[in-house]
């Protein structure tokens, strides 16, 4: 997976019921995107570090590329 800052991170629930994890990519570990990434959780905006696997993807911001 490659991310930069500003991107979205989703992660999709594998339980019925449960909601999706949106979160705010605000800081990458390797310079060209690779994990692990820093991101600000919605919807109270707590702070991880994130290793995506299973149902992460991301949502690439215009403004991080251009």
């Amino acid at each position: 997976m490659e991310a930069h800052v500003g991107d979205r991170i989703v992660v999709r629930s594998t339980h019925q019921g449960e909601p999706d994890r949106i979160g705010e990519i605000i800081e990458c570990s390797e310079p060209g995107g690779g994990p692990p990434y820093r991101v600000r959780w919605e919807p109270d905006g707590h702070t991880g570090l994130f290793y995506p696997a299973g149902t992460a993807s991301v949502l690439r911001s215009e403004a991080a590329h251009g």
